[in-house]
């Protein structure tokens, strides 16, 4: 366990807000089969892992398998290669660091007890917002 890096650019903007947000717990990401090497920063509410975010600005989100098919129905994230129910994006703009951090949010209610038809309106609401 380490502190979570500085990030750069739009990525930090993301980890800081992160970081405001009750029972948040972050700590440096290691590098896969490499467990001595930075590769970004991680985050959890209490022992559940919310996501994290790679040093090249990737963030993967460890949502439920219902969240994520509800945010690849809308193109809102990507389906990430290793796990199910995860999704990724990427952070390389001010823009990106918004939809990031919305994402993050969201799933960051899931695992506090939003049930999931306020989220599928909070991501209807969104799509709708973004048009």
């Amino acid at each position: 366990f380490a502190p979570p890096p500085i990030l750069q650019g739009f990525a930090q903007k993301v980890s800081a807000t992160i970081q405001t947000w009750p029972s948040i717990i972050a700590a440096t990401h290691w590098q896969l089969n490499r467990a001595t090497q930075v590769d970004g920063a991680d985050f959890y509410v209490r022992e559940y892992e919310l996501g994290h975010i790679h040093l090249n600005g990737e963030v993967h989100l460890a949502t439920s398998l219902e969240l994520r098919n509800l945010l690849l129905a809308k193109n809102l994230a990507r389906p990430f290669r290793y796990y199910a129910s995860w999704v990724d994006t990427m952070i390389a703009s001010d823009a990106d660091a918004n939809h990031a951090a919305w994402l993050f949010r969201l799933n960051y209610d899931r695992i506090c007890g939003t049930p999931l038809d306020a989220l599928a309106t909070r991501i209807t609401e969104y799509v709708v917002q973004q048009s």
